[in-house]
């Protein structure tokens, strides 16, 4: 009986229970809910260990809104003409504090948007380069990382786009704070 039982689990293509990988899949999006509820941003590492895992690209897209969730919400006094990132269709604000060593400041990035994917994307481009010191942040290649987790592929023309002016305004806020 058990082994009829056995045979008729559904399996994935690497092998695992279907179950299982339904019920891991599920344990990610409710960690990120309930992460977004007064705690800390989700950590790049975790990110890329999570897009690995969701193999199914309507759960990857539900996993960045949620990570748009768990931004904190930029008062409006900071969502000026100002703050933000021209060349995205949605409206993105970005807004930079900057810390320590003059000569190479650590920079914390606060992002908002009004669109929930773009959200999700301005969270996840905070976990590559918030709290890294200019100098770090003027080496990292932060489209390298959207491919590594296969974003930029699924990510229409416009998003692609926006995500691009938003990383060149990052860069640049980041060499602006170098010295020449």
């Amino acid at each position: 009986m058990a082994v009829l039982f056995a045979a008729s689990i559904p399996y994935m293509s690497d092998g695992s229970p279907a179950n299982s990988r339904r019920i891991e899949r599920n344990r990610i999006l409710r960690r990120q809910q309930n992460a977004n509820i007064g705690r800390p941003m989700t950590s790049l590492d975790q990110i890329i260990d999570d897009f690995a895992f969701l193999d199914d690209w309507e759960d990857r897209y539900r996993y960045v809104i949620e990570l748009g969730k768990g931004l904190p919400a930029m008062p409006e006094v900071l969502r000026t003409n100002e703050n933000k990132v021209q060349g995205c269709a949605s409206q993105v604000w970005l807004v930079t504090e900057t810390a320590g060593d003059p000569e190479d400041p650590v920079l914390t990035f606060h992002g908002e948007s009004d669109a929930h994917i773009v959200r999700g994307l301005v969270a996840i481009a905070l976990a590559i380069f918030s709290g890294k010191h200019a100098s770090e942040i003027a080496k990292i290649d932060a489209l390298e990382t959207f491919g590594k987790i296969g974003l930029i592929e699924h990510l229409s023309a416009q998003r692609a786009n926006g995500l691009r002016s938003m990383v060149r305004r990052i860069k640049s806020e980041a060499e602006t704070r170098l010295p020449a």
